[in-house]
C-alpha cells in the first residue's frame, strides 16, 4: 500500500502504533487532539452486519463542504449521488473483507462539477480487537 500524502502517512503510522499487538486499534485509542492535523477531513463510519451496511457517525466538515452533503448520522446506502455512494460502499466493503487499511486515488466531479483529485485512506477499527465495528476514513485533496 503506497500512501502519497504526508498527513495520511502520519495517520497510518498512528493507526499501526495504536494496534499495540492487536489486529485493529479501537476508536477509544485515538484522542481527537492528536488528530487535529486531519480532523476536518476525517469521518467515522459505523459498520453493521446482517446485512453489511455503513452509517456515518461523524462526517468531516471539509469532506461535507467539498461533496456538498452533510452525512453525519446517515446510511451510506442513502447517499443521493450514485457515484459517491458506489465509491464509498466499494471502498468500505474492501476494507472489511480484506481486514486491512486500503488507500485509493480518485478523480471525479463533486458538488460544483469541478473535477477534484484526492487520496482516500480507510482503516478498520474494532472495539474488541477482532470484529470490525467502525471505519476511519480520511480524504486529502491534491
Amino acid at each position: 500500500m503506497e500512501i502519497k500524502t504526508p498527513a495520511l502517512q502520519r495517520l497510518y503510522r498512528a493507526w499501526d502504533e495504536k494496534r499495540a499487538g492487536r489486529e485493529f486499534p479501537a476508536r477509544r485509542d485515538f484522542d481527537p487532539l492528536e488528530l487535529k492535523y486531519v480532523l476536518g477531513n476525517l469521518s467515522l463510519i459505523d459498520v453493521r452486519y446482517d446485512p453489511l451496511r455503513f452509517r456515518y457517525r461523524i462526517h468531516g466538515t471539509n469532506v461535507a463542504e467539498r461533496t456538498g452533503k452533510e452525512l453525519t448520522g446517515q446510511e451510506v446506502a442513502g447517499i443521493e449521488l450514485s457515484e459517491h455512494r458506489n465509491l464509498a460502499t466499494q471502498h468500505f466493503i474492501q476494507v472489511v473483507d480484506r481486514r486491512m487499511p486500503i488507500v485509493h486515488y480518485r478523480r471525479h466531479a463533486l458538488v460544483d462539477n469541478r473535477v477534484w483529485s484526492y487520496e482516500a485512506l480507510v482503516m478498520p477499527l474494532s472495539s474488541d480487537g477482532k470484529i470490525i465495528d467502525m471505519l476511519m476514513s480520511t480524504l486529502m485533496w491534491q
